[in-house]
């Protein structure tokens, strides 16, 4: 009884003479600190009447806190003390966080703690907390400042006047001020729903410790503002908005979800089992039906590879991305929106909604008059998985925007006088639809799909779905989807989701494989072996670069990351080369003979195709300058005696040509050059 008759300054100020606190408070003196971090379970071990006063009259409590905070600076370091005006308490690790959706008129003047993702900060600002005003008599006059707006002196503590006051900023109290937006994580959204935001306002130290794209955990006042209708007044209604006490960063270099120790061990349990890979495979949608190689690249797509950075400080990505391509009715979105669900960050989006600055980052004016970066959906899924359905949808000039992050993994903003680099380590999961209805095997990947081609070259791996009648297939797919519907309930997977989660994100954060030297021969020689095609005759066709080199690299460590394996083994290799195989083999890139032609990738056209193109935009060019213009039947009739190169053929190129637009035709039975005078 005697302890809460005490006053509450008393009580903190005894929680502050505790020897580790006053080791903390020297520290703050020593690195010139104004504020002090308490965890809450400290408090409340310490004295359970205080921690009650924290959470039910905060401003109060936080106020007697920061007094006795002073005065026991006063015998830690008296000098440091008197120096600073004001000290502040922040307080952590707040029990029974909310949601941001749940923060409602019962919180208000309350301290509350919630998870979010900041979508917008301002930039930061001096505002005014102390004004200075001189009088037309000459005297001062210092008036506390609160609201939106600078408030000046009632009347003259000299003189009386109640008008012509001068505001004196050399002489006013200033402190750093910032507006953040916080957003409801995508994981935390329930189904159908919008996300929510409250706007959070910082002061005094905590300006810029977090920016666009971080996750945080934000503890603050609730406050309500009123909402002012222009010309009529305030509104009965008022806005939820926070004053932050303590802001604390989660997961900025990597995401990390919870693991117990109970967790940890059941995880390290399933990645002995010599079949870890089919079980996690098997977990990966288990509804849909099939799809083995799909589920494969997308089981590595989650666990990603090792990003590198070399002696130049040239960042080698680790994120793996997939491209499916398939005809309407083969799952592809249903395999996204899963993906996007277990993925320790995922985030999902269709291209057809999808904007340039809805991707990476929207500049916006905000009500100041100033400019304002907003994070896009690649920034959210920084060190996670975003998966883009319908990427043949979206606009080119809203495509272009991914084209740096694909391979930089940054995202590079300059508008509206904000130059800014984000951050956007993420592994695209992409699906489209051919462009034709169905998709084509007698043309190629680029022709199927509306993709350019510059971005169809940065996927690692690209898979083609055709919905082709198979009669043991078909009864197989159809007992699947009708023993689905007849339970009524979703298939058991091998591992659950929210195993799986955790697993992905363990082995994200704590297993970081290297090549073995046995894993880097095998990976070295196939390199080698397939390099050996394009150093035949002319117009032999570019096996493999460089690029789909490092792709095999980073599915290897990813496959040994699966077993929670510190070294890359030839399995790993051998398994990542198999995948690469189908994939090429997928897109038609494989041509007679087993021979690889990554040009259908890299450029759109086969080496066979661009080397006749190549051939008939010669001859074109011979004729325009023998007669102004190629006749069609000239052009055909000396490719046929001179280059080999059928009729067919010919017609083919030629109108592959028109459609691209490297010729065009002035008149009928007439071509020419495009650009040529």
């Amino acid at each position: 009884m005697a302890r809460m008759a005490l006053d509450p300054r008393e009580r903190f100020q005894e929680l502050f003479a505790q020897d580790s606190y006053r080791i903390k408070l020297r520290h703050m003196a020593l690195n010139d600190e104004r504020s002090l971090t308490v965890d809450f379970l400290e408090l409340s071990v310490f004295d359970e009447e205080l921690a009650k006063g924290i959470l039910t009259r905060s401003e109060d409590y936080l106020q007697y806190a920061a007094s006795a905070l002073k005065a026991q600076m006063r015998y830690e370091d008296a000098q440091y003390a008197e120096s600073v005006e004001r000290f502040h308490i922040r307080v952590r690790r707040l029990p029974g966080k909310i949601s941001i959706r749940n923060i409602g008129a019962s919180h208000i003047e309350k301290l509350v703690a919630f998870d979010g993702i900041i979508v917008r900060a301002t930039p930061v600002k001096p505002l005014l907390v102390e004004a200075v005003f001189q009088c037309k008599c000459g005297a001062e006059n210092r008036v506390p400042q609160q609201g939106s707006f600078i408030r000046p002196p009632v009347r003259c503590e000299s003189c009386g006047r109640t008008v012509g006051f001068d505001l004196i900023p050399e002489k006013s109290r200033f402190i750093d001020y910032q507006e953040l937006r916080v957003q409801e994580r995508p994981e935390d959204l329930p189904p159908g729903q919008l996300p929510r935001y409250v706007e959070v306002y910082l002061e005094d130290d905590l300006v810029d410790k977090a920016r666009p794209g971080d996750r945080v955990t934000v503890t603050g006042i609730v406050r309500a503002r009123p909402e002012t209708l222009p010309g009529r007044g305030k509104l009965r209604t008022f806005s939820i908005v926070i004053e932050a006490n303590h802001v604390e960063v989660v997961g900025k270099e990597l995401e990390t979800i919870e693991v117990s120790l109970e967790d940890e061990k059941r995880i390290r349990e399933l990645a002995r089992d010599e079949f870890i890979h089919k079980r996690v495979m098997d977990s990966i949608a288990p509804s849909i039906y099939g799809y083995e190689d799909i589920k494969e690249a997308i089981m590595y797509l989650l666990f990603g590879g090792v990003p590198k950075v070399t002696p130049e400080g040239v960042t080698i990505r680790g994120d793996i991305h997939v491209l499916l391509v398939g005809d309407p009715g083969t799952a592809k979105s249903q395999l996204l929106r899963y993906v996007a669900k277990i993925s320790p960050r995922g985030l999902y989006t269709s291209g057809r909604g999808t904007t340039a600055a809805g991707l990476t980052a929207a500049v916006l004016r905000e009500r100041a008059g100033g400019m304002v970066l907003e994070a896009g959906a690649l920034v959210l899924a920084d060190k996670g998985v975003a998966a883009v359905d319908e990427i043949d949808k979206m606009r080119d000039e809203d495509r272009i925007a991914m084209h740096e992050m694909m391979e930089q993994q940054t995202i590079s903003v300059a508008k509206g006088g904000i130059v800014a680099t984000l951050n956007a380590r993420t592994s695209i999961l992409a699906a489209a639809n051919p462009k034709l209805g169905r998709y084509e095997d007698r043309i190629t990947v680029a022709e199927n799909i509306n993709i350019p081609v510059v971005i169809l070259s940065r996927f690692d791996l690209i898979f083609v779905e055709k919905d082709q009648p198979d009669k043991e297939l078909d009864l197989q797919l159809a007992d699947h989807i009708l023993n689905v519907h007849r339970r009524g309930g979703p298939v058991i997977p091998p591992i659950p989701p929210e195993i799986l989660r955790k697993y992905v994100s363990y082995a994200r954060s704590k297993v970081h494989p290297r090549l073995s030297e046995e894993a880097a021969g095998h990976l070295k020689q196939f390199y080698l072996k397939m390099r050996e095609a394009s150093q035949g005759a002319e117009g032999s066709p570019i096996a493999i670069t460089p690029r789909q080199l490092e792709a095999l690299i980073r599915i290897a460590e990813a496959r040994a990351r699966v077993a929670l394996k510190e070294v890359v083994t030839r399995e790993d290799a051998e398994a990542a080369i198999r995948i690469m195989r189908k994939s090429l083999q997928a897109v038609g890139a494989v041509r007679e003979g087993d021979v690889v032609d990554i040009d259908t990738i890299m450029t759109g056209k086969p080496a066979a195709l661009r080397d006749k193109l190549v051939t008939v935009m010669r001859v074109v060019e011979e004729l325009q300058k023998e007669f102004g213009e190629a006749e069609v039947e000239e052009l055909y009739s000396r490719l046929a005696d001179y280059h080999g190169i059928g009729r067919g053929d010919a017609e083919k190129i030629v109108k592959r040509a028109l459609q691209d637009g490297i010729l065009y035709s002035p008149k009928p039975g007439y071509l020419r050059k495009t650009g040529t005078v």
